[in-house]
């Protein structure tokens, strides 16, 4: 998968979004993301582009400290900006936030194209490279393109090579650290099956304890509950965008309601 020009793609239909929003005379409320509105949402991704550039330029071996925001490069006018201790900020979009937005957005594409993806990088994962931080950014920006779509109109799918590769991610990657970063309670061998209807894919995932076991899983695979729709559509409701009735569900649907119990919100 290319994921830099997937990364281009939907920074550039968020910053899109974002502009939009901009236009309006408060900050629309993200129904997906309720504490946040669009403008939050900006400074949420603009931070992190911030923070991870800092990360891979910097060499540094951990995040950048937050008692010098200088790493952030902000505009010296920061008449108001969004205030992330009193989210959701209601106040209009400030003119100057999208391009600050797009300035790191650029910036940390540029970083992506230019480093190689085994080079080493912090991150707080088990793998330290720059490529789990261009994965893992462009299904940030795939996921929060959707929420500020959602916000201002109609949200487009997301792409199905995007998703199909944030599927295995979740159960690879985030759901093993929301569960250690939230103390889930241990998993008692509960199965699910996730079948993409939309192109070829399906990943049957167990839950033993603390461990979380992922198979590319045959389409008559055991499994407790099943849940079939497009990679969009499971990608969305693994990062609860969408609800399990958006799917085709089969199965035992006690199983289903302990799924983000195993994998608790973050």
């Amino acid at each position: 998968m290319e994921s830099a020009a997937h990364f281009h793609r939907e920074i550039r239909a968020f910053q899109a979004a974002v502009e939009q929003a901009a236009k309006a005379d408060s900050a629309p409320i993200v129904p997906s993301c309720p504490n946040w509105t669009v403008a939050d949402l900006a400074i949420h991704i603009g931070g992190v582009h911030r923070t991870v550039i800092s990360i891979i330029k910097d060499q540094l071996t951990q995040p950048p400290d937050r008692a010098d925001l200088t790493f952030m490069k902000l505009p010296p006018d920061l008449a108001g900006w969004p205030d992330p201790e009193n989210a959701p900020n209601h106040l209009p979009i400030p003119a100057n936030l999208p391009g600050w937005l797009a300035e790191g957005s650029a910036e940390l594409e540029a970083l992506f194209r230019t480093s190689e993806p085994g080079r080493p990088a912090w991150t707080w994962s088990n793998e330290h490279t720059v490529g789990f931080w261009l994965r893992m950014q462009t299904i940030e920006a795939a996921v929060h393109r959707w929420d500020a779509e959602n916000a201002i109109g109609v949200p487009q799918p997301i792409d199905a090579e995007v998703a199909a590769d944030a599927i295995p991610q979740m159960f690879e990657v985030m759901a093993p650290a929301r569960r250690t970063w939230l103390s889930a309670p241990a998993g008692a061998g509960e199965r699910f099956r996730f079948h993409r209807t939309d192109g070829a894919g399906a990943w049957l995932v167990r839950f033993d304890g603390d461990d979380v076991r992922l198979t590319t899983a045959t389409q008559d695979g055991g499994c407790d509950v099943e849940l079939a729709g497009t990679a969009s559509d499971l990608m969305l409701y693994l990062w609860q965008r969408i609800p399990a009735g958006d799917l085709d569900v089969s199965g035992d649907r006690s199983i289903l309601d302990r799924y983000f119990v195993l994998v608790p919100p973050f």
